[in-house]
């Protein structure tokens, strides 16, 4: 059995910022009930409790929101107990969580280096993009805080990295953003949706923006690495590992969903982030085991939808690299069939113009670590 990895959102989709472009907050107007509160201690024993009755190799437990500090130190110190507790067998655990950092405190970060948490800090590139979408209840820009608590996981040498989401105005100054964003020495750029009517917004991402924003961050990526300094991006570390004839661990590049337990506030369980709906509710971790939910119908129908290719991608060069992409971003419209990913265009633009370069980039890094 393969390593078993699971999404929880201990606070559903409760948030102290109102990001302007949050995909959560669509996907939660789409639901009946659009939050289930906090999540209860007898839910988490439950997750807990069959997580490890179901793995055989290794598990980690991925905290995301809404903003899941906002569960309290209390929830994470009982949680890390209970783990403790069920690990009977010792295996392999590990934990991350993805904040937008305003929550967090020393205490917080304290935790985190003692348990090992890789943190995830969600910061849009410059001050002024940054602050252009992700503000607070009072539509004040975040910067400033988020910028504190990237220097409190410093303080406490927390493993971190950067999720900067990229809206039509980071796509347009992508220089200043890597050079924001680079001296974290780990980030990841993930295109701004739409929401599930289609709707656009001022924050919507073009193709062809998208495009060039990936041609030139990957100059600067490619530069940085050949003057060896280099920096992690998700995205094109991916690239480069499929050139080297490995699987990528983004589910997002790999062509298909895979088996993917997510577990909202009230034990609810889903197959993916983007897809936490009523109508891709495959039961709750407190009355069914992993390995029962694993088969049900749901999760089946979820992964074989995502096979689906339309001619254009089984005709296409870069199939190999792109493989279709992200399923969300193939469903451009809830509820219409899959059709071609919507930013098709900007990955084409890439690979016709940095394609060769990614090759032998790869070839570089494959006789350095080999």
């Amino acid at each position: 059995m393969p390593p078993l990895s699971i999404m929880i959102k201990p606070v559903s989709g409760m948030c102290d910022l109102r990001c302007r472009y949050c995909f959560y907050a669509d996907v939660s107007a789409h639901r009946e009930k659009a939050s289930f509160g906090r999540m209860r201690e007898e839910t988490a024993h439950a997750l807990i409790r069959r997580a490890f009755m179901y793995a055989d190799d290794s598990i980690t437990f991925a905290f995301q929101g809404g903003e899941p500090t906002l569960a309290g130190i209390d929830f994470y110190e009982r949680f890390v107990s209970l783990v403790r507790e069920y690990n009977t067998r010792g295996l392999r655990v590990a934990y991350s969580l993805q904040t937008n950092g305003c929550g967090l405190t020393d205490a917080f970060c304290a935790f985190f280096a003692k348990h090992d948490f890789l943190v995830g800090v969600s910061l849009d590139g410059t001050r002024e993009t940054h602050n252009a979408a992700r503000v607070d209840a009072m539509g004040e820009g975040s910067y400033d805080r988020v910028i504190c608590g990237i220097r409190l996981l410093q303080k406490h040498k927390v493993e971190c990295n950067i999720l900067c989401v990229v809206t039509e105005a980071v796509a347009k100054a992508p220089k200043a953003v890597w050079q924001t964003l680079a001296p974290y020495g780990y980030i990841q750029f993930i295109p701004c949706i739409d929401a599930f009517d289609g709707e656009k917004s001022t924050f919507s991402l073009s193709a062809k923006s998208y495009g060039e924003f990936l041609i030139a961050v990957y100059d600067l990526y490619e530069a940085a690495f050949l003057r060896g300094s280099p920096v992690s991006e998700r995205r094109f570390d991916n690239y480069l590992s499929m050139l080297l004839g490995r699987m990528p661990e983004h589910c997002g590049m790999a062509g298909q969903c895979g088996l993917y337990f997510l577990v909202e506030a009230d034990g609810g369980v889903y197959p993916c982030d983007f897809y936490v709906l009523d109508a891709w509710r495959a039961g709750n971790i407190c009355e069914t085991s992993f390995a029962r939910l694993a088969k049900t119908e749901c999760m089946t129908a979820f992964r074989q939808m995502s096979l689906q290719k339309p001619s254009a991608c089984r005709d296409c060069a870069w199939l190999h690299l792109c493989r279709g992409g992200c399923r969300r971003d193939r469903e451009q419209i809830l509820g219409e069939p899959l059709g071609e990913n919507r930013f098709c265009e900007s990955y084409r633009m890439l690979f016709a113009a940095r394609g060769a370069r990614m090759a032998a980039l790869a070839d570089k890094v494959a006789k350095i670590y080999k």
